[in-house]
């Protein structure tokens, strides 16, 4: 009898029981009395996060999550998207919904080949959506062949996902159903919808925004920050996508398998430089052209390459670019903000010695010379090694860092001398037409490549880092990026494949006793999806070249 038991050992009670073979995870969370503040969506078994369906067999070391942790949030979200499908279905018959992007505390979504939504239709979605919610409809997923999979989605229209599986070389894919149903989702789902109370529809723009819960009071629902550039940004970039047909990764799969992948780079990189092309020419048409560029964009973005590139098509447009690095400019350490915690937050913009940084600028702005500040982040010191600068009216100055669009940054500075700009890998590529490729996700996997390759950094180390990160820059970026005269997406329609080859053999050396572990095990889900790119085509100038090397600017 004793052979038929094993032992678990839950993190969040601080426990060892014995159970039977093949107990779920949900009766182990009811025997242990497992308490969190909101309702168990799930659990992480050794690391690995499971359903509360989940049987276990062999002795298990297990930490149940609810909504307020990042992977509960991501159930509670996708189980909404489904709930949501399922009430297009019935509401709008023999449509598909399109999860377009993350915007305005939300998520866009569309009705393919429906046109504009009106309020109306928007409305009786969402309370169709409640009426499931109210039933709590359990979500089913059981594993199937592949190939019926595909036959399934093929059978249902859903084309994207079926294109998607005839690239994934794995024998079973999990299906999941709700009611008359099925569908399929890059990740798990909460038990039921009875679990999904707090959402919101609402009419956006041609679609519809769904809004989930606050992370920090999952009893609210987010609060709409209206980003009409941001919208509009990506917008362009999604018609890009769909005249290239490169919208989904299945998509770019078959281009890569009709050895075609050449045409696609080229394409992309020339998308590019016709953009930043664009906002130089915008900039030198102004009369008078402003005397300060202002770049801003969150980690892992491509902001140094994006500077260098806009420097030469200014150049091309009769201008002369001079780079201030605000690295410079940070105090002395003595004198550096500290956090919560009592650390010191280079982040903060009181981090910054405004007023020398200020005071410069209208120097140079008058002609003046000046005397260039350095900061060795060693010391911890401002220093002068002697260099001078000056600049005439043909110069422009460009200035990167995380405050450049935050007006508190340069109070002096008239506006009309501005020009802002906000820099982001805004994916544009999904899975299919519910599973989204989220733009941190994006940031992350560049993040990891460049730590790894250029800094000494290991992917468990900078997954570790990376909440940190995302912290700041919610609190120091994204409130100010509509601030921005025009926005640039450094993302290319064909760098998931590339940072493929690079990423994973980094994700596999993630220690599997570690908390990263689990991040690197969905990322690794993630590039199971996508078929490797060779990167030689890709060119010198590229951004991406200042993730992968090779680069022909000096960084």
């Amino acid at each position: 009898m004793q052979n038929k038991m094993i032992q678990i050992i839950c993190e969040n009670c601080g426990t060892k029981k014995d159970f039977q073979r093949g107990t779920t995870l949900k009766e182990i969370s009811e025997e242990l009395n497992v308490n969190l503040k909101y309702p168990i969506l799930g659990a992480f078994v050794n690391n690995k996060l499971k359903e509360l369906s989940y049987n276990i067999y062999k002795p298990k070391t297990v930490e149940f999550i609810d909504i307020t942790h990042p992977d509960g949030m991501r159930m509670y979200i996708r189980s909404l998207m489904f709930v949501l499908q399922k009430a297009v279905n019935n509401i709008i018959p023999g449509k598909q919904l399109k999860i377009e992007h993350a915007i305005s505390k939300g998520l866009y979504c569309e009705i393919e080949r429906n046109g504009t939504l009106d309020i109306e239709t928007v409305f009786a979605i969402g309370n169709r959506m409640r009426e499931i919610i109210d039933a709590d409809i359990e979500f089913k997923r059981k594993e199937i062949l592949t190939t019926d999979a595909i036959k399934l989605f093929e059978e249902a229209e859903l084309t994207q996902k079926a294109l998607l599986f005839k690239f994934r070389s794995q024998l079973y894919t999990s299906v999941y159903s709700l009611d008359d149903i099925n569908d399929y989702f890059y990740g798990f789902l909460a038990p039921s919808t009875g679990y999904l109370k707090v959402f919101d529809l609402v009419k956006y723009f041609d679609g519809m925004l769904l809004i989930g819960p606050k992370s920090d009071n999952p009893d609210e629902c987010e609060e709409i920050i209206l980003q009409n550039k941001l919208f509009e940004i990506l917008r362009e970039y999604k018609q890009w996508g769909e005249i290239l047909n490169v919208g989904y990764i299945g998509n770019i799969n078959e281009i890569i398998e009709k050895k075609q992948v050449g045409e696609l780079i080229k394409i992309s990189e020339a998308l590019q430089e016709k953009k930043l092309a664009y906002i130089a020419d915008k900039i030198s048409a102004q009369t008078p052209h402003p005397k300060l560029i202002l770049i801003s964009g969150p980690s892992s973005s491509g902001k140094t390459t994006f500077a260098q590139r806009l420097a030469i098509q200014l150049k091309v447009a009769g201008i002369k670019p001079v780079t201030l690095s605000l690295d410079n400019y940070f105090v002395n350490r003595e004198l550096t903000p500290r956090d919560e915690n009592g650390e010191y937050n280079f982040e903060a913009l009181e981090a910054l010695d405004i007023d020398l940084l200020n005071s410069n600028l209208l120097q140079l702005f008058n002609g003046e010379e000046i005397e260039l500040p350095r900061f060795s982040f060693q010391t911890g010191q401002r220093y002068y090694t002697g260099e001078k600068l000056k600049i005439d009216k043909k110069t422009i100055i460009i200035a990167e860092g995380i405050h450049a669009l935050n007006p508190n940054l340069t109070p002096d500075i008239d506006d009309k001398d501005k020009f802002k700009i906000y820099v982001s890998a805004l994916t544009t590529v999904s899975l299919d037409n519910l599973n989204r490729i989220p733009t941190t996700d994006t940031r992350l996997i560049r993040r990891i490549v460049r730590d790894y390759r250029y800094r000494g950094y290991s992917a468990l180390e900078t997954i570790d880092r990376w909440q940190s990160v995302r912290e700041g820059e919610e609190k120091y970026i994204f409130p100010y990026q509509e601030n921005a005269d025009v926005m640039f997406n450094t993302a290319v329609h064909y760098e998931t494949g590339v940072l493929k080859r690079y990423v994973e053999p980094i994700l596999y050396e993630v220690p599997k006793n570690k908390k990263a572990y689990r991040e690197a095990v969905r990322l690794l889900k993630f590039f199971s999806y996508i078929t490797p790119i060779p990167d030689e085509e890709i060119p010198p100038t590229s951004i991406l070249r200042e993730f992968l090397g090779g680069s022909s600017f000096k960084y």
